[in-house]
């Protein structure tokens, strides 16, 4: 008997809708549209190949919605390959937890790939679980410099030709780097968090909201990558130092405090936040070099992974950060399709029915 070829999706219903959404001009991403993005992501998947996908349920509507899709399609437009899809029964909890879950049921029932609709936050809680099963990375959150601001369905068929096998892996998936903070001395010591792109020393004594949105709040930064064109705290990387996703370093940044009128520094603006362009006053730039650990002096403030604070450091941790090549694997979608395209795959894939 064929072994289906299975996908599995992951569809945060909270991204898009934080804090940042009163304090900034950032979007709000509706349930209905990411509903919308998944039933895209089906038809691309179906078409070309993939029989299978696991999801979660959820409460906010997004699984409901998407149930409904599923139902009306098979009544009107049946013809039109979608794979069958299965949501994952296990309980829900309306926290990353059940990301976590979800991921871990996937990697155990050996999906080709997960397809991950979020932001950075979300990817992040994926990678963490996902080991060595690749991403497709979907932007549907605030702040995003991970995944893409991309069509679901052309990233359904990358994702399909990637799961059959059609598009060799070698062509397809790109390893990502990752920033490691890890405690080695104190109470918390041997604690390990992950960050896809950035680790930000927040001056905030409390997590409180969560979200890093005061640019005077930046004790320092360590960035896996820094694009030019970024949004969020990678932005103030690319406007000074711009890194590439391939490049085999990061930077370590630090930052003056405004009350610190004495103390020289370079000022910076960039682009902090959706509609919120902010100044910061750059201390010192160094290059973060793969296998180098640096130490993260959090002082009396906060840690925050990929914009959200998620440490209060307890009195005599100290933690360091290191950079490497250990992120999660993703699907170039443009590489893919290439590829595809040069070899005919698309009329070959098709042409099987």
């Amino acid at each position: 008997m064929t072994t289906p070829v299975t996908v599995g999706v992951i569809a945060n219903p909270a991204s898009g809708r934080d804090i940042r959404r009163l304090t900034t001009h950032a979007s709000v991403f509706p349930t209905a549209e990411k509903a919308n993005m998944v039933v895209r992501l089906l038809a691309g998947l179906g078409a070309l190949g993939v029989d299978r996908v696991l999801t979660l349920r959820d409460r906010t509507g997004v699984a409901a919605l998407v149930l409904r899709a599923i139902e009306t399609h098979a009544a009107v437009a049946a013809h039109e390959r979608w794979p069958a899809v299965e949501f994952i029964d296990l309980p829900t909890s309306d926290s990353v937890a059940d990301t976590h879950a979800g991921v871990a049921h996937m990697v155990r029932e050996q999906v080709a790939l997960i397809a991950v609709l979020g932001g950075d936050g979300t990817h992040r809680a994926v990678a963490a679980h996902c080991g060595t099963t690749s991403l497709i990375a979907l932007s549907t959150g605030t702040n995003n410099v991970f995944p893409e601001l991309r069509e679901a369905t052309v990233a359904g068929m990358a994702g399909a030709l990637v799961a059959t096998g059609a598009v060799p892996a070698e062509a397809a998936l790109v390893r990502n780097k990752r920033l490691v903070a890890r405690c080695v001395e104190g109470p918390s010591r041997g604690h390990e968090e992950i960050a896809l792109v950035d680790i930000c020393v927040s001056r905030q004594p409390f997590i409180g909201a969560r979200a890093i949105s005061d640019s005077s709040d930046i004790e320092s930064l360590f960035l896996a990558f820094a694009p030019p064109d970024g949004i969020g705290l990678a932005s103030i990387g690319g406007a000074w130092a711009p890194v590439a996703r391939d490049a085999a370093h990061g930077l370590h940044m630090t930052f003056v405090h405004p009350r610190e009128h004495n103390e020289a520094g370079l000022p910076l603006i960039a682009p902090i936040a959706p509609g919120r362009i902010e100044r910061v006053t750059l201390r010192t730039c160094q290059r973060l070099e793969v296998g180098m650990a640096l130490p993260l002096d959090a002082g009396h403030g906060t840690l925050a992974f990929d914009g959200e604070r998620e440490i209060e450091p307890s009195r005599g941790d100290r933690y360091e950060v290191s950079l490497d090549w250990q992120g999660p694997l993703t699907v170039d979608v443009a590489r893919t399709l290439r590829y595809a395209a040069s070899h005919q795959l698309m009329r070959e894939v098709i042409g099987r029915d």
